[in-house]
């Protein structure tokens, strides 16, 4: 069995780049195409987010049918748009026959 100095002798250290061959593309693909779309079929948590609030455990114990919770938005602003937890835009809220949506106004800086 062979100690630690036959592999270092403590006066001199030697660095070695190492080398990768290039990863094969498919055919009719540049490289970007191939790594989007590697994520298209990845599912995102999307989340339009109205607003928040805090309120202490006893205050939720109390909520009932009708009851209104104030959140820290006023009427008129923007929702937020979350994928994952991370803003990425903000928008209006939108009805379309019996269904809401959001129109995104404002994509957010990164």
């Amino acid at each position: 069995m062979r100690n630690n100095d036959d592999f270092f002798d403590g006066d001199e250290e030697t660095v070695r780049s190492v080398q990768f061959a290039p990863l094969d593309v498919g055919l009719g693909q540049t490289e970007g195409q191939q790594s989007i779309d590697i994520l298209v079929d990845v599912p995102l948590q999307v989340v339009a987010e109205l607003g928040r609030t805090r309120m202490p455990v006893k205050d939720i114990l109390k909520l009932g049918v009708g009851a209104v919770i104030e959140l820290d938005k006023l009427a008129d602003d923007p929702i937020d748009l979350r994928v994952n937890d991370k803003l990425i835009a903000k928008g209006e809220v939108v009805a379309i026959d019996d269904y809401f949506g959001v129109r995104i106004i404002e994509i957010a800086n990164t």
